[in-house]
């Protein structure tokens, strides 16, 4: 009797404790994925390139000339052509960026003989001949089934000099500008849609007011029409990171038919250059911080579309995330001014965590262009002389081009923290999803927690899927990178720690690694 007594004042005192013993913590890696409610299309166009002449970019990057030993067509690198048609880049930003306010487009056409020359004073002071320009970029647009977007000069141009560059690209009548286009070799003119009036104004395009620049935009912007067929999609150089006044001032003051877009400018940037913090050479701390600034990206475009919405409730406006990326020091030993810099998995979570958030604001983004396309800041391409190499930047593109055009998908997602130290920490774990025309689920998962796997439950509602495939980039460590000597050191593979069961998903996603899935439905 004594044992029974015993037994049942034991089973009273287990809810008492319970309640005494520390809760154990039992966080889920879960994302639910609301697959029959998606509304937004996911604009190809953010995943846009920018190419300014600064540094090596252009020259040796893009263009070596008819006469190079390395294979080219009409002067442009087949090699660079057939890595960025692969990424199916959907536009190509330029001539710049800063150039853009002192090019002058009339020196960058006709005989390349007889181009006048210029100095480059933004970017390392060097001289630039002109040997690529008008005619080559369309040429390099065509060759890489990317349409054009030109940047014309308000900061030292005229409204005259960029209403004849627009007659001259677009006009197919008699005119002055039409028949020089045709003595340069091209009878008929090209279809440009995508134009920007001026950039950075408030800065290195001017140091412009944001009201003085709202008058002159609206100057300009009349002044360059429509010819035939050919619309305009004009772009008013925007703001930057939180300068909202700027937005606003523009939003207000600029006449609305004028203007489609605006842009805006976010670079992750590290101040402390030293060697503690290059391109290659950084901590873990470094790392976060990096990551961490990477993902103000979304407060910062919250904010100025929440401007946006103020004067154009009905997004009649976009907004053009027209240089975006990581700028770190320049790589010791190379010219001061050419922003040349390596490019590690670090770069490729930058990017990845990027274009997720892009995907998230699909509604107001229509473009984004990542600054540069080749040996500049956060590079698709880096070239040594013949030799050319993919970054893990590239890899990143590569893998998630399957959201180009795609239906963005609402989801939910609950992530274990990923904290290197413990008065700061963030999610381990950022998603995206969206549905492909015909039915395929993309699923793009970044675990950025450097040393932790990560389990993952994805509950697909709305559809029932029936196989998944998928590839993973990761490396050994968070600073890896593709050199001339390794250049494979950092590439995607096939992916295959998932599996399906109820229609969920159970994915392994180990440390520091991207993951895009490729969802098919029965």
């Amino acid at each position: 009797m004594k044992n029974v007594w015993q037994f049942m004042l034991f089973l009273i005192a287990i809810p008492a404790l319970a309640l005494s013993q520390p809760k154990e913590e039992h966080t889920m890696n879960r994302l639910i994925i609301y697959a029959d409610s998606g509304k937004h299309t996911i604009s190809r166009h953010i995943y846009g390139q920018f190419s300014e002449h600064l540094g090596r970019g252009v020259y040796e990057g893009i263009w070596v000339g008819k006469d190079s030993d390395i294979p080219n067509t009409r002067g442009i690198r087949n090699d660079v052509v057939q890595a960025l048609k692969k990424i199916h880049v959907p536009t190509l930003r330029w001539p710049g960026g800063c150039f853009a306010d002192e090019y002058h487009w009339q020196d960058g056409i006709g005989d390349p003989a007889k181009r006048p020359k210029m100095i480059n004073t933004h970017w390392g002071g060097v001289v630039e001949d002109n040997s690529f320009g008008v005619h080559e970029f369309l040429d390099l647009c065509k060759q890489i089934d990317a349409e054009p977007y030109i940047t014309g000069n308000v900061g030292s141009g005229t409204v005259e000099e960029m209403s004849k560059w627009v007659e001259y690209l677009t006009f197919e009548g008699v005119s002055p500008m039409a028949d020089l286009r045709r003595q340069n070799g091209r009878d008929e003119p090209w279809n440009i849609k995508y134009w920007g009036v001026g950039n950075e104004n408030w800065g290195c395009g001017g140091n412009m007011s944001p009201e003085f620049y709202a008058a002159l935009y609206n100057r300009f912007a009349t002044y360059c029409r429509n010819y035939g067929d050919n619309k305009l999609y004009k772009i008013a150089g925007g703001s930057y990171s939180d300068n909202y006044n700027w937005t606003e001032v523009l939003m207000k003051d600029i006449k609305p038919h004028l203007m489609d877009g605006i842009s805006l400018h976010y670079y992750t940037i590290n101040r402390d250059w030293s060697d503690k913090h290059s391109a290659t050479n950084f901590d873990e701390a470094s790392y976060f911080e990096v990551l961490q600034k990477s993902l103000k990206l979304d407060t910062y475009l919250t904010e100025h579309t929440q401007i946006m919405d103020q004067y154009d409730p009905e997004k009649k406006i976009d907004l053009i995330v027209d240089e975006w990326g990581a700028w770190h020091a320049e790589e010791p030993g190379t010219k001061r001014g050419f922003l040349y810099q390596q490019n590690t998995l670090r770069d490729a979570f930058v990017a990845a965590l990027s274009l997720n958030i892009f995907h998230q604001h699909a509604e107001r983004v229509h473009m984004a262009n990542i600054a540069q396309t080749i040996n500049v800041l956060q590079a698709m391409i880096l070239t040594d002389k013949e030799k050319m190499i993919l970054t893990p930047t590239y890899h990143v593109f590569d893998m998630y081009q399957v959201h180009q055009d795609a239906l963005l998908l609402p989801s939910e997602l609950t992530s274990k923290a990923y904290s290197p130290a413990s008065d700061s920490k963030l999610d381990a774990l950022h998603a995206s999803s969206s549905q492909s025309a015909d039915g395929t689920i993309n699923l793009s998962i970044v675990n950025i927690d450097p040393k932790n796997s990560m389990q993952v439950e994805c509950e697909l509602r709305g559809i029932a899927a029936k196989a998944v495939s998928g590839r993973i980039l990761t490396a050994a460590a968070i600073n890896s990178y593709n050199s001339f000597e390794q250049p494979e050191h950092v590439q995607s593979t096939s992916f295959k720690d998932i599996s399906i069961k109820n229609n969920k998903l159970h994915v392994a996603m180990p440390a520091k690694s991207i993951v895009v899935l490729r969802v098919s439905p029965e």
